[in-house]
């Protein structure tokens, strides 16, 4: 068994310390219930990949941009039939509108997107009949009809006999 190398899967910005873009950040880990900043960066990052992607394949052929945009759509990232140009006009945010956890909030499964990660974390979401303990869980379209919150049975009160309550 060999050892796969850790990829570094964000990047922290290049101005720490920056008002527009601390704002803009504490805005989205509000709207989106996130833990802390580097899940922005994550998203970020994700992004940047995508359109890396997108502008080596402007030059390339059509069935591999077709393959690219595809995939895209089918993780729902960009509508079927979409174009490269839509891929680099694509955001943070439709990164963050895919993640389990929102969308479990989206669903009015939950009230708050805060509330959706808690149940997702204590294990009380479902997908495809499994148990899904990542908020961070990036969902496919196909997946998204199949969440669902797990009922747990509800126990039966143990009532007290007679002799119990008289000792």
């Amino acid at each position: 068994m060999s050892v796969r190398k850790q990829h570094k899967r964000y990047s922290k910005p290049r101005k720490l310390f920056d008002k527009t873009r601390i704002d803009e950040e504490n805005k989205l880990l509000k709207d989106y219930g996130l833990k802390n900043k580097r899940e922005v960066w994550r998203a970020d990052f994700l992004v940047n990949k995508i359109r890396n992607q997108a502008k080596a394949l402007i030059t390339a052929s059509p069935e591999k941009q077709k393959e690219f945009l595809e995939r895209l759509a089918f993780k729902g990232l960009v509508k079927p039939g979409a174009q490269i140009d839509d891929v680099l006009a694509l955001t943070k945010e439709a990164i963050l509108e895919r993640r389990l956890q929102t969308i479990v909030f989206k669903k009015k499964i939950v009230q708050t997107a805060k509330q959706a990660r808690q149940l997702i974390t204590h294990k009380h979401i479902l997908l495809k009949g499994k148990v899904v303990n990542v908020p961070s869980y990036f969902v496919n379209l196909e997946e998204e009809s199949n969440i669902e919150k797990r009922e747990r049975p509800k126990k039966a009160k143990v009532e007290k006999t007679e002799q119990g309550e008289a000792q």
